[in-house]
């Protein structure tokens, strides 16, 4: 197993783009269903305050390093990560690579019709991509029986669940026993990036690691959720110097 390191008590894989495509190609061949995590700053510090959250991390198969936060964490407790592994650039390349291996692909989230408008935007740039079905992410509890019916009907591979950390998540855990998928990953808000409904930050924001950035500038909504990324810092800093205060 790669090693992992640990932030704020959620395990998280020192992995590369590379070596989580290494591990998702092996995962795709298993026989029963994985659950894949890509954890960021914000969710690590929601995830130390609740406890069966963090369980569903920790559980998980595989856990990627979804932003700079959490990379910075890692390096400040002497790890060695390389990079991030953000939940739309996972998408992109999982998708380049389930066109190449004949991998079928089901969407699941965002809100009616993003699925579709997503799914035919991948198909148009990736000939040869499989998305087998796809659906929106406002499905009541009494519907999804025949949501999850649906998806086993169509027998993908990987089924791609944009519903928003942490719903994405607890939904996997709780559903995963009975999909006859082989990989579930949470991918936050791609769909709607993917579809052309939102677009990512410029390169520069992202060369800089500044994406949580421009995404505040431009939804400034986002402010009381970003206003955990100061406290993971300061949460990571205080167990780094001051442990057991």
């Amino acid at each position: 197993m790669p090693e992992r390191a640990k932030v704020l008590g959620s395990y998280v894989d020192l992995l590369d783009m590379n070596g989580v495509m290494e591990k998702l190609g092996a995962m795709v061949e298993g026989h029963s269903t994985q659950q894949v995590v890509t954890l960021n700053a914000e969710i690590a510090y929601l995830a130390q305050r609740d406890h069966s959250l963090q369980a569903i991390i920790n559980s998980a198969d595989l856990v990627t390093p979804d932003g700079i936060g959490i990379v910075w964490a890692a390096r400040l407790q002497g790890y060695k990560i390389r990079q991030r592994v953000t939940g739309i650039e996972l998408t992109y390349r999982l998708s380049e690579e389930a066109a190449k291996q004949g991998w079928k692909v089901f969407l699941l989230g965002a809100l009616p019709g993003i699925a579709d408008q997503a799914a035919d935007c991948l198909q148009k740039s990736l000939p040869g991509l499989q998305i087998v079905g796809q659906d929106h992410g406002y499905h009541s509890s009494q519907e999804m029986p025949a949501v999850i019916e649906k998806i086993n009907q169509l027998q993908p591979d990987i089924l791609l669940v944009a519903l928003g950390a942490p719903r994405q998540e607890f939904w996997i855990h709780e559903h995963k026993n009975n999909l006859k998928v082989k990989v579930c990953i949470g991918i936050g808000g791609s769909l709607d990036v993917l579809a052309g409904e939102k677009k990512r930050a410029p390169e520069l924001f992202i060369r800089l690691n500044l994406e949580w950035l421009y995404r505040l500038l431009s939804e400034p909504a986002r402010i009381k959720r970003q206003v955990n990324l100061p406290l993971f810092v300061l949460q990571v800093l205080k167990n780094k110097y001051l442990p057991g205060k």
